[in-house]
């Protein structure tokens, strides 16, 4: 029969859908992080509440088991390099861009492995992408600091091959500018060419014409 219970979201949404400062606010990072729906930024707002709440519960609760906890979540933060000290102050200065940049998704951008973020999202959904040695298919797993050194391509990736047409990216934007322009000029250098060409065929058929 399977387990009659509900499954419900692990993530929370907002509570109104159309609020306008909302909206604008989730646009750029929609587009700068390359993600595909509302729905992967609000679980990294929900993360990051709690985050915070956990926070704030803590400063209240002493003994032995509220420090375990506090320590527990100060290093976890502290793996993924969104705090450097033992306050719980800077865990509540926690922004919702410090957890998005610890994406697999970004990072792989950021280290050169892709030529945009939405082409790192593709390559990771079909397994290009490895970390510690494990083909990750999550574009949302969030990397540890020990672990971000590991990200390469999968054994069997064709982008391990140095002569793969998206690895050979251009230095600069300058030159990337350059390769379009000479593309671009290709033909209208041969419709020139076919212009001159027709204008000489007239050229000579005037002159036989005189000549007669």
């Amino acid at each position: 029969m399977g387990d009659p219970r509900r499954i419900r979201n692990k993530y929370s949404g907002p509570m109104h859908p159309w609020q306008k400062q909302r909206i604008e606010t989730e646009k750029p990072l929609m587009k700068s992080y390359g993600l595909s729906n509302k729905a992967e930024l609000w679980k990294v707002g929900t993360k990051l509440k709690k985050y915070k709440d956990n926070a704030k519960n803590l400063v209240a609760l002493k003994g032995a088991q509220a420090e375990k906890e506090r320590a527990q979540l100060v290093d976890k933060l502290k793996s993924f390099n969104l705090i450097q000290s033992e306050s719980l102050d800077e865990i509540l200065g926690l922004n919702l861009e410090q957890l998005l940049d610890r994406r697999l998704q970004t990072l792989v951008y950021k280290k050169g492995l892709a030529r945009s973020v939405k082409q790192a999202r593709q390559m990771i959904t079909h397994g290009h992408i490895k970390v510690n040695g494990k083909k990750m298919t999550a574009p949302g797993f969030l990397v540890t600091i020990k672990d971000e050194a590991s990200i390469t391509y999968s054994e069997k990736s064709r982008f391990n091959d140095p002569e793969h047409p998206e690895r050979k990216m251009p230095e600069t934007k300058a030159e990337a500018k350059k390769e379009a322009g000479t593309k671009k000029a290709k033909p209208t250098e041969k419709k020139e060419e076919k212009v001159k060409e027709t204008s000489a065929e007239k050229v000579q058929e005037s002159k036989e014409e005189k000549n007669e």
